[in-house]
């Protein structure tokens, strides 16, 4: 007897092992007697057949490699090395275990390959994104004249639209045709599915058009599809027409669907949307809580974008991402801040996306303090390398009032694309200064990389803040040079370079030659240069224009009031406010924010809230005092021609910014830079008073207003008067 028990008479036969290896994945024959097991076993596994099932069984139930290794030691055995189904199975397994390479082995060992075989190699390089593999396994498929067969296509097309292999892929395609394929739903879905991420959507549609039985995927995958590349109406159109034809949608067309209401910004429809969704008991589906999410969050209603939002029990980075963006883009910047630490302290670990909007949110504040622990925290990130978060960073230290470090994070980045150096460009343009930008343009095309037309943007925009005219003109003329076709906002750039400089009427029949019909920006920069020179008619024309485009804009009700008001027309400002009245609406308060220690402090006019008020209205006093003292006289008539609250007062000494600057003199050390943010644009009063107290306190002043920065020192503002 062996030392195991067993003698060579009892040795089982050569079917026994596969059952103590179903019982322990071990080959450690410790039975004394075999026969235990019952004769049923040994019956039910006599063929070969059997033998083969029993294996996939077994296959089925591995779960590491050492197992597949001991049941390949097994097939040899048998002799079942070449057993065509045997190995498909393990090789599938294999995939599935992530031992693609050893199932790769076992392809190869494999003599003469059919296409069962072929498909479950594919398959498995194609579930692991092996892109590249999948594509040279066709190919060597192709040239052992193995033909392809439904199962083969699907992930060949995957693979090709994934490495945007076009050429390739109409190749499949054509074989698809030679092999009768073209009526087989699964395969021409792989065709639109191809040719949507390749960016071919309209003969992605020809292959939808022909399916003459269109499931739920076919369907999902032209619309998204569609929605992909800008078309969300059309998106809308075809969901319609699906439903129409019986098609049940399923959670990722819904997904798809709600994207593209948020992308037209359909807050009704999107909440119709959302109650189809509670319809099919889908609601608490993560990826559609998301899309529902961001739908909100993007029509303007954060709120409930967080209601939400707070109740999934996990949320997942892009939900994440949904409601931090969703905030950013209603103007939230605290509370996307809030959500941003919120998500570090619970070790979620933020993306890409996350710190861009983290970043825009902390450029929106103002805060330069906050943007120090922004850039701190990027730095110590595995993003820091990462040309879209310091690109954000660049456009965040700008709006922060610093371009100094605006520019070392520019000039760290040692690959500048066009877009890295168009946010440094737009930074000295928010600045007002059209030297420094027109420079910079010189050397990105001396780096020769193309501009675009954010590029001359910002261009116009420089040279439009600091009055350099011609230089204006010469950019965007040049524009065609480099392909670009101007957009409204290169239009309106220009009209308001022409109508600060008091060339009104010029600006006027640039309009009336532009080769496009003039949209409410453009019409909006004449209007704002007529308010500034009192043309009165022209401003009429051009406020006829803004209202037939856009009825809800207060503000374009407010500057043309104000032109009423300074021409003395009170018929007119009487006409304004009851035309404001019917529509519903409401002017915007004046609010300006200083950040001390960390900490913002927010003022409106006449605001005595502030736990410091009385502190702040007696260095108010003093420094009105000194300023009458030095021949500050204030333009009164200001007080006549704004309908803003914080412009009605005669004296103006308690305007939003004043509070703010006198809250920071009494609570920084002497010779502190103060930082401010204000949701208007600066008047004319405020803006000559602070002027002259940056000189009284020999203090610089960073004021960034709707429109720009002004930096005051020493009794003078770097716009040198010109906004």
């Amino acid at each position: 007897m062996s030392s195991c028990g067993i003698t060579l008479q009892q040795r089982p036969c050569r079917f026994f092992w596969p059952y103590l290896f179903f019982r322990s994945f071990k080959f450690e024959f410790c039975y004394s007697n075999p026969h235990h097991f019952g004769n049923n076993f040994y019956h039910s596994s006599d063929s070969p057949g059997s033998l083969e099932f029993l294996y996939a069984s077994l296959l089925e139930k591995s779960t590491e490699r050492n197992h597949l290794k001991q049941i390949h030691s097994q097939l040899y055995r048998h002799g079942l090395q070449s057993d065509g189904f045997v190995i498909t199975k393990f090789i599938r397994r294999g995939c599935d275990l992530t031992e693609v390479e050893y199932a790769r082995q076992l392809f190869d060992e494999f003599p003469e390959p059919y296409v069962s075989l072929w498909n479950a190699i594919i398959m498995g390089y194609s579930t692991h994104n092996m892109l590249d593999k999948v594509v040279d396994m066709y190919w060597r498929m192709q040239r052992g004249l193995v033909s392809p067969d439904p199962r083969t296509f699907p992930h060949v097309l995957k693979a090709c639209g994934g490495l945007a292999a076009e050429e390739i892929g109409l190749a499949v395609h054509a074989q698809i045709f030679r092999h009768g394929l073209e009526g087989d739903v699964v395969v021409q879905n792989g065709l639109v599915a191809f040719y949507v991420k390749c960016g071919k959507i309209d003969r992605a549609r020809v292959v939808f058009d022909g399916l003459n039985r269109k499931n739920v995927v076919s369907w999902t995958s032209i619309i998204s599809g569609y929605i992909q590349h800008g078309h969300p109406v059309e998106a809308l159109r075809l969901f319609r027409d699906m439903r129409g034809s019986g098609v049940k949608p399923d959670w990722i067309s819904l997904v798809s669907v709600g994207k593209a209401y948020s992308d037209i910004d359909d807050l009704e429809q999107g909440r119709c949307h959302h109650s189809l969704v509670m319809k099919m008991g889908l609601e608490f589906e993560p990826d559609l809580r998301i899309a529902l999410t961001s739908l909100y969050a993007k029509c303007g209603q954060v709120m409930a974008a967080k209601s939400l939002f707070d109740q999934m029990k996990v949320h997942n980075v892009i939900l994440w991402n949904a409601m931090i963006s969703g905030f950013v883009k209603n103007g939230h910047a605290i509370e996307a801040l809030d959500l941003f630490y919120e998500m570090i302290s619970k070790d979620i670990q933020p993306d890409a996306v996350t710190l861009q909007s983290a970043v825009l949110a902390t450029a929106q504040l103002g805060s330069l303090e906050q943007a120090r622990l922004m850039d701190f925290y990027v730095k110590n990130s595995q993003f820091r390398d990462d040309v879209f978060v310091n690109t954000a960073l660049i456009d965040m230290y700008a709006k922060c009032g610093n371009l100094e470090l605006a520019r070392q994070i520019f000039n760290q980045i040692s690959n500048k694309d066009v877009v890295v150096w168009s946010s440094m460009i737009m930074g000295y343009a928010l600045h007002g200064l059209g030297k420094e930008a027109a420079d910079l343009f010189n050397e990105m095309k001396h780096a020769r990389v193309s501009p675009n037309n954010v590029t001359f943007l910002g261009l116009i925009t420089a040279c439009s803040h600091s009055g350099l005219i011609d230089k204006g003109w010469e950019f965007f003329n040049s524009m065609k040079e480099f392909g670009i076709q101007p957009s409204q906002q290169h239009y309106a750039g220009v009209v308001d370079l022409l109508g600060r400089a008091g060339c009104v009427e010029k600006a006027y029949n640039f309009i009336t030659a532009m080769p496009v019909q003039p949209g409410v920006s453009v019409w909006g920069a004449l209007l704002s240069a007529c308010k500034t020179y009192r043309q009165v008619a022209l401003a009429e024309y051009a406020a006829e224009r803004i209202f037939a485009l856009d009825p809800l804009n207060i503000g374009h009700y407010v500057q043309l009031s104000n032109l009423y008001a300074s021409s003395r027309m009170w018929d007119g400002v009487a006409k304004v406010r009851v035309l404001m009245k019917k529509k519903g609406l409401n002017k915007v308060l004046g609010c300006s924010t200083i950040e001390i220690n960390g900490k913002l402090h927010a003022f409106r006019m006449g605001d005595k809230t502030h736990s410091r008020s009385e502190e702040i209205y007696n260095k108010l006093e003093w420094l009105e005092t000194r300023l009458v003292e030095c021949g500050f006289a204030p333009d009164k008539e200001s007080a006549l021609h704004d309908l803003d609250e914080e412009e009605k007062e005669a004296i103006l000494c308690n305007h939003s910014e004043r509070l703010a600057i006198a809250y920071g003199l009494i609570s920084t050390a002497p010779g502190t830079t103060l930082r401010i943010t204000k949701n208007l644009r600066a008047c004319v009063n405020c803006h000559s008073a602070t002027k002259l107290i940056s000189k009284l306190v020999n203090r610089e002043i960073v004021v960034r207003d709707a429109k720009r920065f002004h930096h005051f020192k020493n009794g003078s503002c770097s716009c040198g008067d010109y906004w």
